[in-house]
């Protein structure tokens, strides 16, 4: 890269994904700060940046504990020191990209039970979907549940919590222990906010939900209205449909 012009380098990397041991994240500042120095000797280049990525995670279940980011910048800055300084080398950015971490714990999903069926299974219907959510159904992500008005109430029943795409994945918990579901319980999914709306989608003709923010004084405000038909089909072009005359309008 130096012989064809290259003057500014960085190093990047991505080896952990939710990850909630501190100590993987001090080891892969070590990778990469070991690396910055061992190339730097070799090539004779400076690096503007080494990148960590951002696999830092959230506890998802109640009984993870959460990364302390003191503590665990006090020990990347020890390995700073250590390698970086230790070796002479000019000081260089640190980046991490820690949108989950970030965002993650404080968005929910709250959605609403509007079906119930009792099989050889019990499941309990929700106004949600993957389309709203896409990781439990996905790749079977746990996302905590709470029954809102129940928060005390015993955790003895066993069901699955469905959407309402025709799709068998589309389940936000299988055989979750919860307190006993009625139609129309409110039902509050932890932990969306990194992967919600970024993952929406429209399949079936799903609109994704409206966004609403609580501040610190306890007001609400919606910052990002729910999806229409019309926005649905805005994009469309199909001269003379009637889908084409509603994205025109």
């Amino acid at each position: 890269m130096k012989k064809k012009g290259v003057r500014r380098f960085g190093l990047h990397t991505m080896v952990v994904s939710n990850e909630l041991n501190p100590a993987a994240h001090v080891q892969t500042a070590r990778m990469l700060f070991s690396l910055a120095a061992e190339i730097s000797k070799k090539i004779g280049i400076e690096f503007e940046f080494v990148n960590l990525g951002g696999g830092i995670g959230i506890p998802y279940k109640p009984e993870q504990v959460p990364v302390n980011f003191e503590s665990l910048g006090k020990e990347i800055k020890q390995a700073y020191k250590e390698i970086i300084e230790g070796n002479g080398m000019p000081s260089l950015n640190i980046y991490m990209e820690n949108g989950r971490a970030m965002t993650g714990p404080f968005g929910y999903l709250v959605t609403t039970a509007i079906h119930e069926k009792h099989t050889y299974k019990e499941y309990i219907g929700v106004d949600a979907c993957m389309a709203n959510l896409m990781r439990p159904g996905m790749y079977g992500a746990y996302h905590h549940i709470t029954v809102l008005g129940k928060e005390g109430a015993k955790s003895n029943h066993k069901y699955d919590v469905v959407g309402s795409l025709c799709e068998n994945n589309d389940k936000f918990a299988i055989d979750r222990m919860l307190p006993e579901i009625k139609v129309g319980d409110v039902i509050a999914i932890h932990n969306a906010g990194a992967h919600g709306h970024a993952m929406g989608f429209n399949y079936n003709g799903k609109l994704r939900s409206a966004e609403l923010l609580k501040k610190t004084d306890g007001s609400v405000e919606m910052i990002r209205r729910a999806e229409t038909t019309q926005d649905y089909f805005s994009t469309l072009n199909f001269p003379g449909s009637k889908y084409g005359a509603l994205a025109a309008k």
